[in-house]
C-alpha cells in the first residue's frame, strides 16, 4: 500500500500484537470506572485513587524496563514477554475484585505490566528505524493502538448494552494480552545492538543529568495528566453532571459511540497529521498539541450547558490533540538519547505516564466528587495549566534549537 511507510516487517508485527492486546483494554478502559462507581459501590474518589496507584508500581516498572530493555541478559524480547504476562494476571484479577482491596491490586500489577512494557516497545522501534522514518514508525505503533481500542470500545459497548456482563470484559482483556504473549514470543526477535559499556544502573544518571531530558519530563507529565482526564474523569463526567435528558446524563451506549468516533478519526488522521509535521521541529508540534488541549477543555466546559453537538467537538478536538503528541514525544526523546542507553531515556519518558496517571484520576475524581460548579470549573483549570506547559515547551524549543538535528 503506498499510503503505508515502509517500515521492517517487525515494526508491523509489534504493532499487530499490540492491536490485539489493545482490543481487550478498550473493552476496559472506558468502562472500568463506571462499573466500580456505579455497580460495586465505591466512590469517584477511590476509583481515582485505585487508577492511580498503578503508577506506584509503574514507577517500578519503568524503571525495571528501562534497565532490562538495555541489559544484555533481558534485551526488549525478554522485557516485552514479562510485561504481557504481569497484565493478563492483572486483568484477570479486575475479574474478581468486589472491594476496594482487589481493585487496587489489579491496578498495580498493571501498572507494573505497563511500565516494562513501553521502555522495551519504544526502544524496539527506536532500533528498527532510521531517524527519518521514525516518527511515521511511531505513528504507525500508536495507530495499532487507537485501532485496537476502537474495535475493543465497540464491543464492549455493544457487549454491556445487550448484557450487562461488565466483568466479562475483564476476562476477555487478560486473554487478548495473552495473544500479545503469544505474538512476541514467536514472530519478534531481539533488536538490541549496543550494550552500554558501563554499569547499566550509571545509566540512569547519565540521563537524569541531561537537562534537555529533565525540561521534557516536567511538560510531558503535564501531557499524560491530560490523556488520562479522557479515559478515566471524561466518562463519568458526562454520566453524572452533563445533563441531556432531564436529570439523566449520557448514556453509556453514548459514550461508546462517541469513543468510537474519536478513536475512529485518531486512526484516520494518524498517519497524515504525522507527514504533515514531519518537517517541524518536535518542541513545535508539541506546542501545537497543547494548544489542541486547551481548546478541548474549554469544550467540555461548555459541553456541560450545550450538550450532545459539543461533546462531538469535544473529542474531534481530542484526537487531533493526541496525535500530534504521541508520535512527536517518543521520537524527540530517542532523538536525545545515545543508543546504547535508549532503554533508560525512553523508561524515563514512560515515568511521565506513570505520574501523570498519578496526578490525573484522583484528581479528577477528587473534582467529581464536589459540586456541579467544582466538577465543570474543574476543565478551565486544566486550561489554565496548559499555558504553564506552553511556557516550558518554549523554553526547551531554545535549549534544542542550537542542536545540529532539526528534527529535535
Amino acid at each position: 500500500m503506498p499510503f503505508l511507510p515502509r517500515l521492517q516487517h517487525q515494526v508491523w508485527l509489534l504493532a499487530f500484537g499490540r492491536l490485539l492486546s489493545q482490543v481487550g483494554t478498550g473493552f476496559t478502559l472506558f468502562y472500568a470506572p463506571i462499573f466500580f462507581v456505579n455497580q460495586v459501590g465505591l466512590s469517584a474518589t477511590a476509583v481515582g485513587v485505585g487508577i492511580g496507584s498503578a503508577s506506584i508500581s509503574g514507577v517500578v516498572g519503568r524503571v525495571l524496563g528501562g534497565t532490562f530493555a538495555d541489559s544484555k541478559f533481558w534485551g526488549r524480547r525478554r522485557t516485552l514477554l514479562m510485561s504481557a504476562m504481569i497484565s493478563a494476571i492483572a486483568s484477570f484479577t479486575f475479574a474478581t475484585a468486589y472491594d476496594f482491596p482487589v481493585f487496587v491490586l489489579g491496578n498495580l500489577l498493571m501498572g507494573l505490566g505497563t511500565g516494562l512494557y513501553w521502555p522495551a516497545t519504544e526502544a524496539t522501534v527506536a532500533d528498527l528505524t532510521t531517524p527519518e522514518q521514525r516518527n511515521e514508525a511511531y505513528s504507525i505503533t500508536r495507530l495499532a493502538d487507537t485501532l485496537g481500542l476502537g474495535i475493543g470500545v465497540v464491543l464492549g459497548g455493544l457487549l454491556i448494552s445487550t448484557t450487562g456482563a461488565y466483568r466479562a470484559l475483564f476476562v476477555v482483556d487478560g486473554i487478548s494480552f495473552l495473544i500479545f504473549l503469544i505474538v512476541i514470543y514467536f514472530m519478534i526477535q531481539e533488536t538490541q545492538r549496543l550494550i552500554y559499556s558501563h554499569s547499566q544502573w550509571s545509566g540512569w544518571k547519565v540521563a537524569l543529568s541531561d537537562r534537555r531530558l529533565l525540561t521534557f519530563a516536567i511538560v510531558n507529565t503535564m501531557f499524560t495528566t491530560y490523556i488520562v482526564q479522557i479515559d478515566s474523569t471524561l466518562p463519568l463526567y458526562l454520566t453524572n453532571f452533563v445533563k441531556i435528558n432531564g436529570d439523566k446524563g449520557f448514556e453509556p451506549s453514548t459514550i461508546s459511540i462517541l469513543y468510537t468516533a474519536y478513536l475512529a478519526l485518531s486512526v484516520l488522521i494518524q498517519l497524515p497529521m504525522t507527514r504533515f509535521l514531519n518537517s517541524f521541529r518536535r518542541t513545535r508540534v508539541l506546542i501545537m498539541s497543547a494548544g489542541c488541549w486547551a481548546i478541548a477543555f474549554t469544550l467540555v466546559w461548555v459541553t456541560g450547558a450545550f450538550h450532545f453537538a459539543w461533546a462531538v467537538a469535544v473529542f474531534g478536538v481530542l484526537a487531533v490533540a493526541l496525535v500530534t503528541y504521541l508520535p512527536s514525544a517518543s521520537a524527540f526523546v530517542v532523538d536525545l538519547a545515545p543508543e546504547s542507553l535508549r532503554g533508560v531515556y525512553l523508561g524515563i519518558n514512560s515515568q511521565c505516564w506513570a505520574l501523570g496517571y498519578f496526578i490525573g484520576p484522583p484528581l479528577g475524581g477528587w473534582a467529581l466528587d464536589q459540586s456541579r460548579a467544582i466538577a465543570s470549573g474543574y476543565w478551565l483549570f486544566l486550561v489554565a495549566t496548559v499555558a504553564i506547559a506552553v511556557l516550558i515547551l518554549r523554553v526547551l524549543d531554545k535549549m534544542v534549537s542550537q542542536t545540529p538535528s532539526h528534527r529535535l
